[in-house]
């Protein structure tokens, strides 16, 4: 145990780096591994890539109403057992897949990772380092976010190498075996220190947890998040087609794409300060206010490539803060007591927006013209995102 940040608390010293291993580790191959080996999949079973996109969106579904479940775990007996359980249901759900004879076992197999995505991906990293670094959790949930960025870097071109020298079946088992041996064991040893007792409700919290799951503003903010997150990650999805359709190469919509990923990394270093001078209701506001902002200009810019190149890395550098913002949403309205379990309320409807986005975007395009008038909707989806986000004001810690 080492004491750290302002020195009331002790806190492990290896749960830090043991979570940013197993955030690059978990994320580069339950998620990002699926991106690169799906062309394989679909060309080697004759499955539509719509299908196993179709099976990889239910895991995302699955993974939001498993999370509230999670959450409440959580908050009682810490995150050991959870991640530990989540590391290897998440290396098994990849065999799965990968001896997957038909469609129905792959659906399966995807959906016992949704399960495992629940367990072991940002929402029960965050409650650990929210109980255990509170006062001081958003320097220590910035650094687990800059690692789990990370992740696509990593595993993306090792999944691609892989793919090369074997089939994506064989791939999927090695990486399963690599899930395994890193996280399962990060996850045992490096989470049993004592799980602290949860602190005392702020004073403007009397009656509980289930009096602010009922509270116009919890239900505001639930909102806020749904709309936003359903909009950002059409967004993202959406960008390389849209310009494409506005006439430049794969390759240039690739690298304002990539570009954009680097903004978010910059955006998430910044997140702190922004918290140092900004209330959580105006933080809040401004920066889905922002994020519409710069999605209006995705839809009306044309004819630069290089003022659409530094929208997006703009575009980026919100998203990466909305990130953190949502990790501390709970904690800045209503304490660290029932972290877990509110957390998991509150982000169940919004990881499942973010589910069906990109279908959904893919879906609206044709009928309202292109991706411009798509990304002129999702401008308006984030405006009435930040307008529900007025309602969530709450006494502030």
């Amino acid at each position: 145990m080492a004491a750290t940040g302002t020195g009331v608390r002790s806190r492990p010293r290896a749960v830090l780096p043991a979570l940013c291993l197993t955030q690059i580790t978990s994320w580069g191959i339950v998620y990002y591994a699926f991106l690169v080996l799906n062309p394989a999949i679909t060309a080697d079973t004759g499955w539509s890539a719509g299908a196993t996109t179709a099976a990889f969106s239910a895991a995302l579904v699955v993974s939001a109403i498993a999370g509230i479940y999670v959450g409440r775990v959580l908050d009682h007996r810490g995150p050991r057992t959870v991640m530990t359980a989540g590391s290897a249901l998440g290396s098994l759900s990849l065999l799965v897949i990968a001896a997957a004879p038909n469609l129905a076992v792959f659906f399966a197999g995807w959906l016992l990772a949704g399960a495992a995505m629940a367990a072991i991906l940002y929402q029960p990293a965050f409650a650990a380092l929210t109980r255990w670094w509170a006062p001081d959790h958003i320097r220590a949930l910035t650094i687990v976010t800059l690692a789990g960025g990370l992740a696509s870097t990593v595993f993306a071109p090792l999944t691609a190498i892989l793919a090369d020298h074997m089939s994506w079946r064989a791939t999927y088992v090695v990486l399963a075996g690599i899930l395994a041996a890193l996280t399962v064991p990060a996850h045992a040893i490096a989470l049993k220190a004592p799980w602290p007792p949860a602190p005392p409700s702020p004073p403007h919290i009397t009656s509980g947890h289930e009096g602010v799951v009922r509270s116009r503003a919890f239900w505001m903010l639930a909102v806020t998040f749904t709309l936003s997150a359903f909009a950002m990650y059409a967004v993202v999805i959406g960008l390389v087609p849209l310009l494409i359709e506005r006439g430049y190469t794969t390759t240039q919509a690739a690298w304002a794409l990539g570009l954009g990923g680097a903004g978010q990394t910059l955006g998430r270093t910044l997140y702190a300060a922004l918290a140092r001078h900004l209330g959580v209701t105006a933080r809040t506001v401004t920066l889905i206010a922002l994020g519409a902002l710069t999605t209006a200009a995705l839809a009306t810019v044309a004819g630069s490539y290089a003022l659409l190149v530094a929208v997006s890395v703009l575009a980026g550098v919100i998203r990466g803060n909305l990130t953190l913002l949502q990790a501390t949403a709970v904690t800045d309205r209503w304490g660290v007591t029932h972290y877990g379990r509110l957390s998991g309320l509150l982000g169940a409807p919004a990881h499942a927006a973010a589910a069906l986005a990109p279908f959904a975007g893919a879906v609206l395009a044709g009928p309202l013209g292109g991706y411009p008038a798509l990304f002129a909707l999702l401008a308006i989806l984030s405006t009435a995102a930040a307008v529900t986000a007025v309602g969530a004001h709450t006494q502030q810690r």
